[in-house]
Formats: structure tokens, C-alpha cells, sequence
């Protein structure tokens, strides 16, 4: 069972959509308990920082998420749900989830902010993410605010808005995109479905 985090800041229904295409077992759950009961955690978020946090503790989430990972529980975080794995962002005040070290900062570019489209990822690391996905894939954003990790191991591919930035991230038991999966047609539920295997939930391979 993949429990989707509900805390009101996140695209559910899509995410819910491409996990069920898969064959995934799904739990859309607010309840700090379930996330200890669950195979695998699915975070996923439009909005800002700050607010996210305050629902996220309000939910008594916060510490069930941290706790869960450090556990060793498989990790998916989407677009603001992995802004929310670092220390701070520059978009609220508060501390983020702490999970990894770095920041969030706002997207430094010329070109229109927040970036919205389809943009290349670059694949900077051989990973089980990636399999059966070529190198500078198209992928559809929608942020204004970039994660900058202290580890650059973590970083596993990149994206140029005028300025390059981590656009997906993996260290042990998490991965992470600053892209939306859901919204990226047969590319994003190849991912998804390279995630499900690599945990050992493997499903229907996407058509």
C-alpha cells in the first residue's frame, strides 16, 4: 500500500490516477498512524512552504513523516513535497522537514517565474529511476522555488532554465522531483512505475 499524504496542498487526484493506471494499491490518508503501516510514502504538493509546514504539523504529519523515513520507509516527494524534505526555504520563515541538508531558494532566472511547461531533466547519474528513459526526457514543471542540496551526490538530474537546478534527487530510501510524474504523460508513469519496482512493489508496466 502507497499512502498519498493529504494535507491540502497537494494534486491528489492526478497522482492518485497514475499510481491506480499501474495497478498500485493506493491510500489517500491524513493519519499520522497510517504512514507507519503503509509499504511506501507518496508526498505530493502545490503551494508554499510555509503554509504546507503549519497543515503538515497541525495533522501531526510532520513528525510521522521524518520519523517514517528515518525508519527506512521508500520515499516519493513531488514538486513542493521535495522542497519540503530540506532545512529552510526562502519562502516562509520556518523550518521545512529537515530530512536533508540545504535550501530552497527562489528560481534566479531571466526567463519567466514561476516556470511553467514541459523542460528537459539531464540525467546526471545512472539510476533505477531513469530505466527506460532517455537522457533529456521532457518533463512538465510548475514552481518558482528550486531546491539546492548540500550533497551533491544527491542531485541525480538536472534542468536548464537559464540557470540549471536539481530537478531530481535520491539518497537511500528517498527520490524526489521538482517535476509533476502525473502530469508528464508516458514518461511520468514510466518513472512512477520504475519507483514502484525499485521498492519492490512492482505493478502493470505503463502501456
Amino acid at each position: 500500500m502507497i499512502a498519498v499524504v493529504d494535507y491540502g496542498a497537494g494534486n491528489l487526484r492526478s497522482v492518485v490516477k497514475a499510481l491506480q493506471r499501474l495497478e498500485a494499491a493506493v491510500d489517500v490518508t491524513s493519519d499520522p498512524r497510517a504512514l507507519a503501516h503503509a509499504g511506501a510514502l507518496l508526498l505530493p504538493g502545490v503551494g508554499a512552504a510555509g503554509e504546507a509546514m503549519e497543515r503538515l504539523q497541525s495533522l501531526g504529519l510532520r513528525q510521522s513523516l521524518a520519523a517514517a523515513v528515518a525508519d527506512g520507509k521508500p520515499f516519493f516527494g513531488v514538486c513542493l513535497g521535495l522542497q519540503l524534505l530540506f532545512e529552510r526555504s526562502e519562502e516562509s520563515a520556518g523550518p521545512c522537514l529537515g530530512i536533508l541538508p540545504g535550501v530552497v531558494c527562489r528560481l534566479r532566472s531571466r526567463l519567466k517565474v514561476p516556470h511553467m511547461g514541459w523542460n528537459q531533466v539531464h540525467q546526471r547519474a545512472t539510476h533505477p529511476l531513469f530505466a527506460g528513459i532517455p537522457d533529456a526526457a521532457y518533463f512538465y514543471f510548475v514552481h518558482a522555488y528550486v531546491a539546492y542540496p548540500a550533497d551533491r551526490a544527491t542531485v541525480i538530474g538536472e534542468t536548464d532554465y537559464d540557470v540549471v537546478f536539481p530537478s531530481v534527487l535520491a539518497h537511500h530510501n528517498v527520490v524526489a522531483t521538482q517535476f509533476h510524474p502525473e502530469k508528464s504523460g508516458a514518461t511520468g508513469l514510466r518513472l512512477y512505475a520504475n519507483w514502484l519496482a525499485s521498492i519492490g512493489l512492482a505493478t502493470r508496466p505503463p502501456a
